[in-house]
Formats: structure tokens, sequence, C-alpha cells
């Protein structure tokens, strides 16, 4: 598996709390499976103002680390915006990282209440400039989940979705788990992460997940959303949404089955 959202890095936003901490989830994500983690620390004005070079600096760093202790866990870099006016502007000025650095994905957070009028129009420009968005968490957004149609109009326009593994199992909600489900059940979503920040309250396994994912959709889709999506985002080749109606074919049978 392939984990595009951790915050890893210790000392740069509200995740790891130390190196000691940083090792123990790398550890707790090499025993679950996951070969590869894509740290994202958060970057918010005024509040962690990470630097694309701070990022690089801090990836090689615990990489060493990593190396010494003899951990086979590849850590590449990325950081999660959140999205703010200038955003496309930094884009175009070379300052933000995208994932792997490749050029190619974008990881944006949304405010946590609400969806900016702003946001179609940014996100269409940073579209513009050859970058494709990639949504943080948009199940925890309340207003996402009264209006679905929100996230709809923005993957039909190409942005993509990443789910976090623990709003699937219910530790962010009845309310997010639904609109998790909801998403991938539409094609709405196409990766799942860990958006983990420690090594036990959000701690970065992902096989919990993974396992409720297969047991309603099978393991060919879990090998897409943990894997195949995920890695070709690391490698900055295509990902396509297929989007579908929520109450046909085989995932809507099953998504009635499992709201009820």
């Amino acid at each position: 598996m392939i984990d595009i959202h951790n915050h890893i890095l210790p000392g740069l936003d509200d995740g790891a709390a130390s190196i000691e901490e940083a090792l123990q989830m790398a550890a707790i994500s090499e025993a679950d499976g996951v070969s590869t983690v894509v740290a994202t620390p958060h970057v918010i004005a005024g509040l962690y103002d990470n630097t694309r070079q701070q990022i690089q600096k801090a990836v090689g760093f615990f990489n060493s680390i990593l190396s010494e202790k003899g951990s086979l866990l590849q850590v590449l870099p990325g950081a999660e915006y959140r999205l703010e006016p200038d955003l496309p502007q930094r884009l175009c000025e070379g300052q933000l990282m995208t994932l792997n650095d490749t050029g190619r994905y974008l990881l944006i957070e949304l405010p946590l209440v609400f969806v900016p009028d702003y946001t179609e129009e940014l996100l269409y420009e940073i579209q513009l400039q050859g970058v494709i968005p990639i949504l943080a968490h948009p199940e925890r957004n309340p207003e996402l989940g009264r209006n679905p149609g929100l996230l709809l109009s923005l993957v039909q326009r190409g942005v993509l979705a990443q789910v976090t593994a623990g709003s699937l199992l219910g530790n962010f909600g009845r309310t997010a788990k639904r609109a998790a489900y909801k998403m991938f059940e539409t094609g709405q979503a196409q990766v799942v992460a860990s958006d983990a920040h420690s090594a036990r309250r959000r701690s970065p396994a992902l096989t919990a997940a993974a396992r409720e994912i297969g047991i309603r959709w099978g393991a060919a889709f879990v090998q897409d959303v943990f894997s195949t999506y995920p890695r070709r985002i690391v490698d900055g080749e295509p990902v396509e949404p297929i989007l579908q109606e929520p109450e046909t074919g085989f995932l809507g049978r099953m998504f009635r089955s499992f709201s009820r």
C-alpha cells in the first residue's frame, strides 16, 4: 500500500511530536504493509509556513535515519495546503511542493466546516497550470456532506478526492463515515490515505479500513484505492475518476445494503 497523506515529519506541524514518534509511525506503516509514505505537513499561512526547501530537507534527514535503522519504508516529499486565495499564484512562482515533487498533483484541504465561494475558481486556476488538485478528506467537510453535488461538480472537472482511512471506520463520526462510503460509491473519491498525526490516536495503519472496503467491494477495489491509484499519483501518472449513479450497479446495491 501507498499512503499519500501522512504527517510523519516531526516538528513541522501538529503531526509527529518527535523523531521517536515519527519512527514509531514509520514502524506501524511498515508492519501494516505500507511501502511508501508521502510526508504531507500542513502549510497554512501564519500557522505552518513550511517551504519546499524545509520539507525537502526534513524528508532527506528522516530517510537517512530510517536507513540507519534498517527500515525499508520510503518517505517522499509532499505537503497539505489550505485553500487560500493566493495558492495559484504561489504555485506559479514555484513555491509549492506537489506530491513527490512531480509537478502533477497538489494535496489541498478546504476549511473545516465550509466550502469557500472561490473554491471552484481557484482549483481551476491550479488546473490551468497543469496541476491536478486532490481534495484531502472531503467526507469530513459538513457542507460537502450536505451537498454532494458540490464535490461531484469538482470531480467532473478533473479534481480528485482522498478519503481518510479513519472515516471509513467511523473514527470521525457517523456522518463522515456515511459520506466517505457515498463518495466511493459514486466514484467521487479515488484514494484512501491515513492522514496520520501520531503513533496512537491517529495512527498510520490502513489495514482495518482496507478490510472494510474489501468486504463490501472486493479485492480489486482495495487494490485500486490503496495501491494502484496512489502509485499513479506519486509517479505523476493519470488517474481517471469513474463517476456513476449512486443507485445503480454493483456498488449501488452494496451501498444501499450498508446504509440500511
